[in-house]
């Protein structure tokens, strides 16, 4: 499979939205406004839809689920660690950590549904949609709780009005009670859908600066090294550990090494922190993605 291929499309969104925003009237003044509509209206209706799109088959899947969740706890205590360890904490600015340490452990879902239905076909699509019904809650309260925090504001307030864990939650309980698009509906959902993916990354592109990832080196390297190497190597041991069949340990390998989500640069913009900073780790963790999917993929050879 040719990863580079998969994963051009979205980097080519980062590149388009960084040239439109820089070199024509569409400035940032308008893409403040992009950001507004994917982070409260796009970006939602695409994770309900993705959640309630198929039955989740939780009892069939629970080696998976436990060894995804295990494996998502795991960089979220790595991600957290950082500001912590002797030799890397005081070079980490706690407030840039606050809002990048998402990056170290959220996933591109939009790749990953993608991928999976390359990879292990209709098996593999319903695999990874569980993983993603299961773990995104648990990654976007993780996302929140160091911003909320550091920024002084109320922790259960920022999750109640945070539309992407609202359109979540209510995603997989629509799906437990058996609730689905109706038909003539599902046109207009997919549409937003997809509408949601380009101005995402067009957005996380207008608000992208490398300059400040030179800044901070050494909270780049550790997040993206979390994201892009260590976790494919825990996600190995533990498709061992729990004795996942060959499909489901293929998808956990592959949701190990996705690049990180898109939205981490919405997510950190929308609550005040240096969005900027949060969009160079989101391109380069797109770029990331074309070797650590490879590697990780490799490791059940």
């Amino acid at each position: 499979m040719n990863y580079a291929q998969l994963l051009f499309p979205d980097f080519s969104l980062i590149l388009c939205g960084y040239l439109v925003c820089r070199h024509t009237a569409l400035n940032r003044t308008v893409w403040l406004q992009v950001e507004s509509l994917t982070y409260y209206f796009l970006f939602p209706v695409l994770l309900f839809h993705s959640i309630v799109k198929s039955p989740l088959d939780l009892a069939a899947a629970s080696r998976l689920i436990a060894a995804g969740v295990t494996l998502g706890l795991f960089g979220i205590g790595l991600a957290y660690a950082l500001p912590h360890l002797p030799w890397l904490g005081p070079r980490i600015d706690r407030r840039e950590h606050a809002a990048s340490a998402q990056v170290a452990f959220r996933f591109n879902s939009f790749i990953a549904l993608a991928l999976a239905d390359r990879l292990a076909g209709p098996a593999g699509l319903l695999l990874i949609a569980v993983l993603i019904g299961v773990c995104v809650p648990i990654f976007n309260v993780a996302a929140i709780w160091p911003m909320a925090r550091h920024a002084q504001r109320g922790f259960a307030r920022e999750l109640l009005r945070n539309p992407l864990i609202v359109a979540t939650a209510s995603g997989l309980l629509a799906n437990v009670l058996g609730f689905r698009i109706p038909v003539w509906l599902e046109p207009a959902v997919t549409r937003i859908g997809a509408a949601s993916l380009a101005l995402g990354l067009m957005a996380a592109g207008a608000g992208m600066q490398f300059g400040p990832l030179a800044r901070a080196k050494a909270l780049a390297i550790s997040v993206l090294s979390i994201r892009h190497f260590i976790l494919p190597l825990a996600a190995f041991t533990l498709s061992r550990l729990y004795g996942l069949t060959a499909v489901q340990s293929t998808v956990l390998l592959a949701f190990s090494a996705l690049p990180t989500a898109s939205s981490c640069y919405v997510l950190a913009a929308k609550m005040g922190y240096d969005g900027a900073f949060t969009a160079g780790l989101v391109s380069l963790s797109t770029l990331l993605g074309m070797a650590s999917l490879p590697f990780a993929l490799w490791l059940l050879v």
